[in-house]
């Protein structure tokens, strides 16, 4: 057969090449006993893959899950029963020390209430996880200056907390967030005490890290702030109920079996 007749062959575009796992779960259940004859299961049995580079929202009401969900993501909490792998590490190999490591090293968090410094400025804010890490003063300065600049405060470097707007806070919670380089993004709720054209702001940022192939997975409770992710995972009653890609960016098939 001619090229050209394989050509015309040729039913829809070429598959897309998979690309690798930077979270798999397996199986993931959570449980916290309350009393000696009540166990509060957070999560029952979720399993879960995000690859390198994915956007993702994850959502629920109260009590779903999320929060633990999120949590075991950012090595804050380990599950009860199942697997995490984190590029490619499986969390329960690893003692409280190398998982700190890890995490230092391979995620950035960004939260709700910004977790600010109060008396801080905002250089000295993002200089801090640098300083954790033993990086110079003078690279620590340089790095935190370029992220700073990176999202747009760079004329803001030495303004503390209290004199920044809200979404001008959050925008230095995220410099804080990719100071380290860290190749996965983990936001909590980031938009929900912004007013509407910050949180705007604050998501064109997060598509700007992903365009540059960060992972970014974020809670919401905000439909149009979900809307600008690639893939909306669901939880209700600490198990996953959809996972669809979803927005402008949507690619592939969300949820494929690790």
């Amino acid at each position: 057969m001619s090229g050209s007749a394989v050509r015309s062959a040729r039913v829809g575009p070429a598959p897309r090449p998979r690309r690798r796992p930077v979270i798999v779960i397996e199986d993931v259940r959570r449980s916290y006993q309350v009393t000696a004859d009540l166990a509060v299961h957070a999560l029952d049995g979720v399993s879960l893959r995000i690859d390198t580079g994915d956007f993702v929202a994850i959502m629920g009401s109260s009590g779903s899950g999320k929060s633990t969900l999120m949590n075991i993501l950012g090595c804050l909490d380990l599950p009860s029963a199942g697997r995490y792998l984190l590029d490619g590490v499986d969390i329960r190999d690893m003692d409280e020390d190398e998982q700190s490591d890890l995490r230092n090293r391979k995620i950035g968090f960004i939260f709700q209430a910004f977790n600010l410094v109060p008396r801080t400025s905002a250089l000295a804010n993002v200089e801090l996880p640098l300083s954790y890490a033993g990086v110079t003063r003078a690279d620590r300065r340089r790095r935190a200056t370029a992220a700073l600049e990176a999202v747009g405060m760079g004329a803001r470097l030495d303004h503390l907390p209290s004199e920044l707007s809200g979404g001008q806070q959050q925008r230095v919670a995220v410099a804080r967030a990719i100071v380290t380089n860290p190749s996965l993004i983990l936001a909590d709720e980031p938009t929900g005490n912004l007013d509407s054209r910050s949180t705007v702001d604050v998501l064109r940022i997060f598509e700007d890290l992903n365009a540059e192939g960060r992972t970014v997975v974020l809670i919401t409770h905000e439909n149009d702030v979900a809307e600008r992710a690639r893939r909306t995972i669901r939880l209700a009653d600490g198990r996953i109920i959809s996972d669809v890609a979803t927005g402008a960016g949507a690619l592939g098939t969300a949820g494929e079996a690790a």
